[in-house]
């Protein structure tokens, strides 16, 4: 049809000679060209898929290097939802803790929405999380990400929510304490704040409850050593010069298993305490005494190589079982033999061989005595230092025993004491 009238105009200029009709077959000729070349892209737009379709709206003048508000007093809310997965590693000794979490976050972009009535019914769409603005929330306790694998894509709504979920392969600094292991608790903070955006442009706050997030332990692979109590989230406002930033600390609580410790730590060492209370009751005049304590010594030694190599190692002090280990082995080697004689530490040779010879003078002279009551005077002097450093000796190990008694009380409340 257009055809048809296209080669009509012609004839009609040249009949009626109209300068006017010239001009408005230029016209018509123009307009028939553009409504064309529009009905063709029509038909070429019909031709794509409704999700490319989509997308070329949404993404046409979009700018991702600016914050997605159309008014800028506006602020943006990134929701952020933390749930642990692993504890992978606790290193006391360098006071890091290795975890691995599952990590998501949502905000609104209000240039990413559009109606689903027009897209075939589309109500979310997956797309490069590189095209879109991402908010630089970071954790502050970060030291390295290991090996986390990074999720490329996020998911959109028709309402303009934007969901970026990753897991996170977390290495953080945590201030962990072993002064009452093996029956600690530790404490390490996860402060997830913006690197750059103050809390005026972008504040962070929780996607959950807090008792969802505290309690939320569906997914958490137990690990051989550490049991995850909760994780107490909390908000902060940090001020630095003009600046405020916003942000959001997850407390991880962990508490240790002590049942490992307890069968290759604890129960040798008591063993060796009654051991030692039994040793007691030979008389100090028994030449048998002497030997069984220095037996008894090489088993501290033993033991506390054992529990050196098995309790962490920090700066930040010395584990209690440890240090009670140390005690009994120098109160062994310190004293408690026959006739109240003093076993030097091995340590020093020289001082064992000088005092191996005062103890062989003092055996002579007694033996070269010829006086009962010298004999007698030495006896009672060795009682009554024997019954002293028993009764010691018992105060240290009912101390021992009843701290042991306390910390293990206390670390099965723990789970109520949050």
């Amino acid at each position: 049809m257009k055809l048809r009238l296209l080669q009509r105009v012609p004839d009609m200029i040249i009949s009626n000679g109209n300068g006017n009709m010239l001009r408005f077959y230029c016209m018509l000729t123009l307009c028939l060209i553009v409504s064309s070349t529009a009905q063709e892209n029509e038909n070429s737009n019909s031709s794509k898929p409704t999700p490319l379709q989509l997308y070329d709206h949404l993404f046409k003048g979009y700018q991702k290097c600016l914050r997605p508000v159309k008014n800028w007093n506006n602020t943006t809310t990134v929701y952020i939802d933390v749930t642990i997965y692993a504890i992978l590693n606790v290193d006391e000794k360098n006071q890091l803790l290795t975890t691995y979490i599952w990590y998501t976050q949502h905000w609104i972009d209000e240039h990413l929405n559009w109606n689903p009535g027009m897209f075939n019914g589309i109500q979310r769409l997956s797309i490069p999380a590189d095209q879109v603005w991402v908010p630089d929330i970071l954790i502050h306790e970060l030291v390295d990400t290991g090996k986390s694998a990074e999720n490329p894509y996020v998911y959109i709504s028709h309402k303009g929510e934007v969901i970026h979920a990753k897991p996170i392969q977390a290495m953080t600094t945590c201030d962990l304490g072993i002064y009452y292991f093996p029956f600690d608790v530790q404490k390490c903070n996860f402060t997830f704040i913006s690197w750059l955006h103050v809390v005026q442009d972008m504040n962070i706050t929780l996607g959950r409850s807090r008792e969802e997030v505290k309690k939320d332990r569906r997914i958490f692979m137990n690990n051989g050593e550490w049991d995850l109590l909760l994780v107490l989230p909390t908000y902060f406002l940090f001020e630095d010069l003009d600046y405020s930033y916003g942000g959001q600390v997850f407390t991880v609580v962990i508490r240790r298993r002590p049942l490992f410790y307890f069968v290759h730590l604890i129960i040798p060492s008591a063993f060796l305490m009654v051991l030692d209370i039994l040793g007691y009751f030979q008389p100090p005049e028994c030449g048998e005494r002497i030997s069984f304590k220095i037996t008894l010594l090489l088993g501290y030694s033993v033991f506390l190589i054992i529990v050196s190599d098995k309790s962490p190692v920090t700066s930040r002090g010395t584990p209690l079982i440890e240090q009670l280990a140390k005690y009994n082995q120098e109160n062994v080697a310190d004293g408690k033999n026959s006739m109240g004689l003093i076993l030097p530490k091995r340590e020093n040779p020289d001082i064992l061989d000088s005092i191996l010879q005062e103890v062989i003078s003092i055996r002579k002279s007694v033996e070269n005595s010829s006086s009962h009551d010298s004999e007698v005077e030495w006896l009672q002097i060795a009682y009554v230092l024997d019954i002293l450093l028993f009764r010691l000796y018992l105060v240290v190990v009912f101390t021992y025993f009843l701290t042991l008694g306390i910390l293990w009380s206390q670390w099965q409340k723990s789970m109520t004491n949050f």
